[in-house]
């Protein structure tokens, strides 16, 4: 790619992750041409994981100022007009609305486990898993609990549904993010009328004022258009109010599907695993799955093919939280290591582990995780007295429980015989070259494949979604191979056998262990 020069008709793509907004500039040929970011978390606040949303707003706009700044730096110029935007976020939660726009409740996001009783008896209802983390399992928890506000909820939307609202005017959502609200009828590309119908017969949700069918956002395929940038969006995004209204806006998606596109993984019998905060695979079927799992989500890729989905809510929180101690111990030996040599030394230090760590084993868990039904999280490391403890192993162990709670999920898709001819991923834990590759690769016994696109993740898969959006006489299929993945280079590690036996080993104690961490947070 020579010089970036500025032309107006650029495409921005932002995505609110559970630690960072990142926004991605790209060029008409979907190359990354400036950044921005902010950093937030998550607080848990009377029981509920949560973030204001008066910070959405400043995160936004800092985001796209520091991306806005890195344009001037490359340019001399600040952007003013733009092709297109698309916004991208965590999916499922619960944000309600009245028919003023008031917020009714505070923002609950997908990490909060609170919703068990209305889950499973939607999951019973619909003969379809409903996991906790979805919007209707909210919502119909929130009838139960007899919440003040139910009554006068007039539009109910996602945290990507919600930025996209205010800048565009339009109650809008992308099909694989409304597949994370309520579930999908592939066929008909909407939701799935037989349980609107079986929804609304409820007896706690007939007295209600309002029908499903009118609070949910509309749901939109890739490509289609979701409205453009207004005045008043201008100015939500831009505080320096240089950019003008106009831009195209795609429809909005999440994290999975942004994930999804970044790895070009949309078609059947590729997958990809997203490893931050939380951690996901995302295996796009063949054929729908024999059985309903409680532990596999059904949800769709942005052109609405289904997904099984295995979501984790821990992945690499507690690996963090460690770092940060090796980090602390760094800078009181007097050293100015910066935080990213440390997180690589460590991470390369686990390659000369043992394969089994040594009988070492390390629970994740800030909250709980449906997939291997904890309620709650303790964050745990154990071992037997005769274990071998090494910094390798250590640190090993660590990278192990990141996705330790994924594996349990990914062997019901084995023993359902759903095959995966690649595995793409991205996220933090790929970050480090090859480490975390080559461990997954053992742990799912599946090739792990990593772009050189990967360090830029959702927001740039949100930003060649805002592309395709202005290009879209093609299949977003064709379009990702043929003009957006064509020249980007990847690498793939192969499953090593050791590796993989080793991982089947870890896996017993890491089993073994969660009766422990049940214990834990009952007790602590």
């Amino acid at each position: 790619m020579g010089e970036f020069v500025l032309s107006g008709r650029e495409s921005l793509g932002i995505e609110f992750g559970s630690t960072r907004i990142k926004a991605v500039l790209i060029d008409e040929n979907c190359n990354p041409v400036a950044f921005g970011g902010y950093t937030w978390e998550n607080s848990f606040e009377n029981g509920i994981w949560t973030y204001p949303l008066s910070q959405v707003w400043e995160g936004l706009q800092e985001a796209y100022e520091e991306l806005n700044n890195d344009v001037f730096e490359k340019t001399g110029k600040y952007i003013t007009t733009l092709s297109s935007i698309g916004f991208s976020a965590m999916m499922h939660g619960y944000l309600p609305f009245d028919k003023d726009g008031n917020q009714l409740c505070e923002f609950r996001t997908w990490r909060n486990t609170i919703t068990g009783e209305a889950a499973g008896e939607l999951t019973e209802l619909f003969n379809f898993n409903i996991p906790q983390r979805w919007s209707i399992a909210h919502l119909y928890q929130a009838i139960l609990n007899g919440e003040e506000h139910i009554n006068d909820i007039a539009f109910l939307t996602t945290l990507a549904g919600y930025v996209h609202w205010k800048l565009s005017g339009k109650k809008v959502l992308g099909i694989g993010e409304a597949s994370g609200m309520f579930p999908i009828d592939c066929a008909a590309k909407d939701y799935n009328e037989e349980m609107l119908n079986k929804f609304s017969s409820l007896e706690k949700v007939k007295s209600l004022d309002w029908n499903i069918r009118d609070i949910l956002p509309k749901v939109l395929l890739a490509g289609e258009n979701a409205g453009t940038l207004t005045q008043e969006g201008a100015a939500l995004l831009d505080k320096s109010k240089r950019l003008q209204a106009g831009a195209l806006m795609c429809p909005p998606e999440g994290d999975a599907g942004t994930g999804m596109v970044a790895t070009n993984s949309i078609t059947e019998r590729t997958g990809n695993v997203s490893a931050g905060t939380s951690i996901f695979s995302m295996v796009v079927l063949e054929k729908p799955l024999k059985k309903v799992y409680e532990e596999i989500d059904i949800v769709t890729t942005p052109t609405g093919s289904d997904v099984a989905m295995v979501h984790c809510n821990n992945c690499c929180t507690d690996l963090d939280y460690w770092v940060n101690i090796f980090a602390e111990f760094a800078k009181a030996t007097g050293s100015d290591m910066p935080k990213y040599k440390i997180y690589d030394l460590l991470y390369e230090a686990a390659l000369s582990g043992d394969a089994n760590c040594g009988g070492l084993v390390n629970i994740n868990y800030f909250s709980g995780e449906p997939v291997s039904h904890t309620e709650d999280g303790r964050p745990m490391f154990l071992r037997k007295q005769n274990s071998t403890f090494s910094l390798a192993n250590f640190f090993r162990a660590q990278i192990y429980s990141t996705m330790s709670t994924l594996k349990i999920g990914m062997k019901l898709l084995e023993d359902e015989g759903v095959k995966i001819d690649r595995l793409m991923g991205h996220g933090g834990l790929f970050k480090t070259p090859i480490v975390g590759q080559k461990l997954m690769a053992g742990a799912m016994r599946a090739p792990v494949s990593v772009m050189e696109t990967a360090s830029e993740g959702g927001a740039w898969g949100m930003a060649v979604l805002a592309r395709y959006a202005t290009e879209n006489e093609k299949s977003l299929e064709d379009y990702l191979d043929e003009k957006v993945f064509a020249s980007f280079k990847s690498s793939t590690i192969e499953p090593d056998e050791e590796d993989a036996k080793g991982f089947d080993e870890y896996m017993k104690l890491y089993e073994a262990a969660l009766e422990a961490e049940k214990t834990a947070y009952q007790n602590i």
